[in-house]
């Protein structure tokens, strides 16, 4: 969750960019980009399709620097121009269906596994077996997430992948607090009881 310090930073960045120094579009980027390529991971179940839209949300941020309110908190802005592409893409794939959903979370799978899922180094190397356990585990825990209805992976990913507050990702989704909330259970229940074996 972004600090009060970053977010003056925030703020500084997007009243320079509206002043005309393109410079503060790269320290927004920088700062900002890998949770927003976090993010859309975790809705698209698509690096690639990840990759693309998080340059397209910062497409929209500079396209937009002027109707930012410095008086608002940026990461919240950020992530509902980040949700609205992937809901707007996920949209697209409904209506023009190319690969299956599980050859999409298979691939991002194969990506995350094979950036994420090395070993912590330690005095004692994990044997064959734990690390094809853990991976099994990981990939459990990422198609149980893939498999969730998309308004419960959207609340779920902003309050516990981003750790923004229910109040926030209400804002970011459109919605209200109660809903979110009523959403954040929803998924919980459903993952518990898809894991259950690996709990």
């Amino acid at each position: 969750m972004p600090t009060p310090e970053t977010d003056a930073q925030d703020r500084a960045d997007m009243q320079r960019l509206a002043a005309g120094d393109d410079a503060a579009l790269d320290d927004l980027m920088q700062r900002h980009g890998p949770a927003v390529h976090r993010l859309l991971v975790g809705l698209l179940q698509d690096p690639q399709d990840a990759l693309d839209l998080a340059q397209e949300t910062f497409v929209r941020v500079y396209q937009a620097r002027h109707r930012f309110r410095t008086r608002d908190r940026f990461v919240p802005w950020l992530f509902t121009i980040a949700t609205n592409l992937a809901r707007n893409r996920l949209r697209w794939r409904q209506r023009h269906p190319t690969v299956t959903w599980e050859a999409l979370a298979a691939q991002s799978m194969d990506c995350a596994c094979a950036s994420t899922d090395r070993p912590a180094p330690s005095e004692v190397e994990p044997s064959p077996a734990e690390v094809l356990q853990a991976r099994e585990r990981i990939e459990a825990v990422r198609r149980a997430i893939a498999n969730l209805p998309v308004e419960l992976r959207e609340a779920l990913l902003l309050c516990e992948w981003e750790d923004l507050s229910q109040a926030e990702a209400a804002a970011i989704l459109g919605t209200t607090v109660k809903a979110v909330e009523s959403r954040l259970y929803r998924a919980r229940q459903i993952l518990r009881a898809e894991l259950r074996p690996w709990l």
